[in-house]
């Protein structure tokens, strides 16, 4: 597959996996927007939020669990975190591979709509 988070996943393309485990992998941003900005993704290739199944709604949870824990090792989770799914171009998304940012470290803009 041409998909470079899927490369990430799978080992073949290297790089600082923070957390991975059966279902999921966390890694930082290689355009980091902020002191802290790691990707949470499935190891499964879903396109994006929009193609996310019924049956595969439990993933968001756990990707949610997984930035939870990164929050805390980065010792961002008593300050304060973002997290954003982007979905489609318009969205915002520029890799066809749902994804997770945690973001924090730094006083970020407030509201956003």
């Amino acid at each position: 597959m041409d998909c470079i988070f899927c490369q990430i996943a799978s080992g073949k393309i290297p790089g600082e996996i923070l957390y991975q485990d059966e279902e999921l992998v966390a890694f930082p941003d290689k355009f980091p927007q902020a002191p802290v900005h790691i990707l949470i993704i499935p190891k499964k290739h879903i396109a994006s939020l929009a193609e996310l199944s019924q049956a595969e709604t439990p993933i968001i949870g756990r990707m949610a669990d997984v930035a939870n824990q990164m929050a805390r090792k980065k010792g961002v989770f008593g300050r304060g975190y973002r997290l954003v799914i982007n979905c489609g171009k318009e969205g915002g998304q520029i890799v066809p591979h749902l994804h997770m940012h945690l973001l924090g470290g730094k006083q970020l803009p407030g509201k956003l709509a």
